[in-house]
């Protein structure tokens, strides 16, 4: 069993975010000892991760809290939790597209400075036209960029 400090540790989450989520419904499975204080097992652990997952994809934490509702449930909300997962997937998947582009804009304005900054002046580049890649260059970058960033992962 873990403690809230504990948990705050290994995860990233600040105790007092660790509270509010109790305090909202998102963690019934967290015990509590003869003190009363929170107490996490491994599994609380694992369904934090997926918490925080969630939150980060942009899912609001009223859906959450109906995940974690359908997950005490049991067998019977199945369907219900597939649907979510792949409305979740479809909302990720426009998050990626959308950073896959302004990475593309970033990278056209990087491009322009550098040019601009060899000629001496902004005014001798032209800037306006961003050179379309394609969605395969730019999701080969994105591996390029984990591949450094997390080696041997």
């Amino acid at each position: 069993m873990y403690s809230i400090g504990a948990v705050a540790k290994l995860t990233g989450i600040s105790p007092y975010t660790l509270r509010y989520y109790d305090k909202v419904g998102l963690t019934p499975f967290v015990k509590r000892d003869a003190h009363g204080r929170r107490e996490f097992d491994g599994a609380g652990i694992d369904s934090l991760a997926l918490i925080t997952c969630l939150k980060q994809t942009g899912m609001p934490l009223d859906e959450i809290r109906q995940f974690v509702s359908w997950c005490a449930e049991g067998d019977q909300t199945l369907g219900e939790r597939l649907a979510l997962f792949k409305e979740q997937r479809q909302a990720v998947a426009e998050q990626i597209h959308q950073s896959l582009l302004n990475l593309q804009k970033v990278d056209h304005k990087i491009a322009t400075y550098q040019k601009a900054q060899q000629a001496g002046s902004e005014a001798a580049v032209d800037c306006d036209q961003i050179p379309l890649r394609n969605l395969n260059e730019l999701l080969n970058e994105v591996q390029t960029y984990e591949v450094q960033k997390f080696p041997g992962k």
